[in-house]
């Protein structure tokens, strides 16, 4: 599976950005999917999952409410919706996909990521 992220950018504090992952290659409607971010100096941390069939989420407790991640299993494409962001979701985002969904948290168990995005939010 290859992963392309885009739709970072900057945006003031209380916007809004939508994040997207393009993938191909294998099925990708048999992995699940997940947004990590690492901000300035810190490691990568989980931000949202998604499962296959996209029934199935968990966001991290700093952007429960605020963030949404979707996904179009036709289109072979993953969103992450963030509204109401704050200067503290300043990081650089990846799109990753994994065969299951164990340890979702953990970036090691993801086996495969996109790029990149950098979102900055000014204050």
């Amino acid at each position: 599976v290859q992963l392309q992220a885009s739709g970072g950018g900057l945006v003031q504090a209380g916007g809004s950005l939508r994040l997207s992952c393009a993938a191909s290659g294998r099925s990708f409607r048999n992995y699940s999917a997940g947004w990590f971010r690492q901000g300035p100096g810190k490691e990568r941390e989980f931000v949202a999952y998604i499962n296959w069939g996209g029934g199935g989420t968990n966001y991290a407790d700093s952007v429960k409410g605020r963030f949404t991640v979707s996904r179009d299993n036709a289109k072979n494409t993953v969103h992450l919706r963030m509204d109401s962001l704050k200067p503290e979701d300043t990081a650089v985002y990846y799109c990753a996909a994994q065969f299951g969904g164990q340890d979702y948290w953990r970036p090691s168990a993801w086996g495969y990521w996109g790029q990149g995005t950098l979102v900055t939010v000014s204050s």
